[in-house]
């Protein structure tokens, strides 16, 4: 990896100003990532207003940006390793910046729809590379865990705090400012990149790169993604689905297929040699179908039973982030202790607590019972296994490989979110019935919150029984895990 400057001697956190300049401007860049999957949620009724957009429409300014976010992001990944992290990191940040322009100056649905799909594919490329940076920039051990329990307080807590900006927002200006607000941290962090970050990449002699393997995958991905956001609207059981998914299948397939006989796989099998690697996948697949579809439904519940508007239910979820960032940093700290292993699983048996909690939810419920006490305890879950799941993701990878380990653990946590939002949102669906009324609604929710514990439960038995011991404790040392060869 290629340096800049002469970097000073670390703090008493045993980071360096210079990295801690580095960091604080990746996880500013993913804070808009994420904050971008929930912010639209609040403005969505004035968006469908403003532009004469119907209901079912509506849902596809979300799942524009996850359907290219899900997609691209293992291309993101492995384009980061080989054309430079912090190339893609600066193109990834320029497509969302457009996009966002264009989002905020929507005239109509298309136009909005397409900014939102590119949105998405800038933070494919973009959110990957900032994620390799860290990994090769912060050694492993007590270091990376350190940065990585930052990294996870500000992006776990963007969900969140979405929800919350998105509210405001829309309540004081327009819903137009959920996107346009992006433009100026975006060019602000766009000048500062190459003056603080390095540029670094695989030293590895790449002969051909695997068009091929990338058009596959990114396809299979997306469509997989389509299937699953597509399949309330369409039927779990319809031809469309089912088509949707054995092509998604049929794509995945002849990916592996193509990458076992390419000279330079997109992605070299070797990456999947640890165990400790793909419990860690399993674990954050499961952690977004547990959790992240956690703000959808308490969103709803605030405002379709409880009665609250935009801006008090986004009020509602500031105690929920102010607790993620915390659970992240005692987490990373935690970490160095004992190891990542005990503390991921910790952190998801919280979140099941949070979830199970969340079944009790009642018609009449009150915000310190209903929303304040569940939602403390699950966003201290997600603060503690966010960075965790990070930890055991990029363990013990090259540092050639750093990008596409980054792009497998966003991509196991974003596929995981949309299989789980989808999921739930159909056991929502069906328990409620074809009567809505707030009871109804929230039989339905019950029961989404009761299936979402059971994939965090899931989560916290891979954690145990799949991640191995011996590579926990060793990430706390400065050598880590051994390097995959």
């Amino acid at each position: 990896m290629s340096t800049s400057a002469p970097i000073a001697p670390p703090d008493e956190e045993g980071i360096s100003p210079e990295k801690w300049r580095i960091l604080i401007l990746l996880a500013a860049a993913q804070f808009l990532v994420v904050l971008d999957a929930s912010i639209t949620n609040v403005a969505l009724p004035s968006i469908g207003i403003a532009l004469d957009v119907t209901q079912s429409d509506l849902a596809w300014v979300v799942n524009a940006y996850v359907l290219t976010f899900g997609g691209f992001l293992l291309l993101g990944g492995r384009l980061a390793d080989l054309l430079g992290r912090r190339r893609i990191f600066i193109v990834g940040l320029a497509l969302f910046a457009v996009a966002s322009l264009t989002a905020g100056l929507a005239q109509d649905e298309a136009m909005l729809i397409v900014s939102r799909a590119v949105q998405g594919l800038g933070a494919a490329l973009l959110s990957p590379a900032a994620l390799s940076i860290v990994t090769a920039t912060f050694k492993e051990g007590k270091e990376r865990n350190t940065a990585l329990g930052v990294w996870g307080a500000v992006a776990g807590s963007g969900g969140a705090v979405g929800v919350l900006l998105g509210g405001v927002l829309t309540e004081y200006l327009s819903w137009r400012w959920v996107f346009l607000v992006n433009v100026p941290i975006v060019v602000l962090v766009v000048f500062l990149v190459p003056r603080v970050i390095a540029e670094s990449k695989s030293e590895k002699e790449i002969k051909s790169y695997d068009v091929p393997g990338a058009v596959s995958i990114t396809a299979g991905l997306s469509l997989f993604v389509y299937a699953l956001v597509n399949a309330n609207e369409a039927g779990w059981g319809s031809t469309e689905t089912l088509v949707l998914v054995a092509a998604a299948i049929a794509l995945i397939v002849a990916f592996v297929v193509i990458e076992s006989r390419v000279a330079d796989p997109l992605v070299p099998f070797d990456i999947f040699s640890s165990r400790t690697r793909n419990g860690s996948y399993i674990v954050g697949l499961l952690l977004a179908a547990s959790l992240f579809s956690m703000f959808f439904f308490v969103s709803l519940y605030m405002q379709q039973v409880l009665g609250w508007d935009a801006l008090k239910a986004g009020l509602a979820y500031l105690p929920l982030a102010v607790t993620i960032m915390f659970g992240a940093i005692v987490g990373s700290q935690l970490a160095n202790k004992v190891g990542f292993k005990p503390v991921l699983a910790a952190g998801m048996v919280f979140t099941a607590i949070g979830l199970l909690w969340w079944t009790q939810i009642s018609v009449d419920g009150s915000f310190l019972s209903d929303v304040l006490g569940p939602s403390m305890v699950a966003a201290l879950g997600l603060g503690l296994s966010f960075p965790g799941a990070t930890v055991g993701g990029t363990a013990g990878v090259r540092m050639d490989e750093a990008g596409l380990a980054s792009g497998l653990i966003n991509s196991a946590q974003q596929v995981g979110g949309a299989l789980g939002l989808a999921i739930l949102s159909a056991i929502a669906t069906s328990v409620t019935g074809d009567t809505i009324t707030p009871a109804s609604l929230t039989d339905g929710f019950q029961a989404a919150f009761a299936v979402g514990a059971g994939f965090a439960i899931l989560g916290a038995i891979v954690a145990l029984t799949v991640i191995k011991s011996s590579d926990s404790r060793a990430a706390i040392s400065a050598e880590g895990p051994p390097a995959i060869v």
